[in-house]
């Protein structure tokens, strides 16, 4: 319950905001799971990446913590995400309001957070669960925000028959949730009072933008199709 419960009352906020056209619930269900799916692409993603940089650099290298969160972890779990969210929504006919992006790829953030988060409660125990309900959990969901953000805006323009304009949105919704997961992995892991403190600082603008998303979005909602 401690490792599920914070995902679920993210999943509750987010869906009571989508107030001009609720999504089919079997959708909604099938997006958690295919978070859940994203979590094993990532670990796949990871134990490759994580194995070339571990025969290349040390691991207490700048570079190396570099490139194991920005490119190894950030695109491989970003990536994952994406993946199963676009081959999921992007034709789907219930696809028609700008606020669905942030839903859908909320939904399958959330799937991969529910689930990595059982992953660690059940290694590390309760204590991990209190820690990630306000620091983890709504990090994916921050990060699904924004992802959600901007592949809405790239399903609009693409209804709209501008397919650059749709390309470079497609593009941003990868670009940058991988960029923020990976600073926040970078600065959670600095193992300083400094880096504690520019951490909490970080999750605290992540967290405010990423609502700030949600509430303009949702009060300013409306159809693309």
């Amino acid at each position: 319950m401690a490792a599920v419960i914070p995902a679920l009352v993210l999943l509750k906020y987010v869906y009571d905001h989508d107030h001009l056209e609720k999504e089919p619930p079997a959708m909604l269900l099938k997006l958690i799971f295919l978070g859940v799916i994203s979590t094993l692409m990532a670990m796949a993603g990871e134990w490759i990446g994580g194995t070339i940089l571990d025969n290349i650099l040390p691991p207490d290298n700048f570079v190396y913590r570099f490139l194991m969160f920005f490119i190894v972890v950030g695109i491989s779990e970003e990536l994952s995400k994406y993946i199963v969210l676009k081959r999921r929504t992007w034709n789907d006919p219930s696809f028609n309001c700008l606020f669905d992006g942030i839903i859908y790829a909320v939904f399958v953030s959330l799937g991969f957070a529910l689930w990595e988060n059982i992953q660690y409660v059940f290694g590390y125990g309760l204590g991990t669960a209190l820690i990630r309900a306000v620091t983890a959990i709504p990090g994916h969901a921050c990060f699904g925000v924004f992802m959600g953000f901007y592949y809405g805006l790239a399903r609009k323009y693409e209804n709209y028959g501008a397919h650059s304009e749709a390309g470079v949105y497609r593009a941003l919704s990868v670009t940058v949730p991988v960029l923020l997961h990976g600073l926040y992995d970078y600065v959670a892991t600095s193992g300083t009072t400094f880096g504690a403190i520019v951490f909490y600082a970080f999750i605290a603008v992540l967290f405010f933008g990423a609502f700030r998303i949600i509430k303009n979005v949702s009060a300013s909602d409306h159809y693309i199709s």
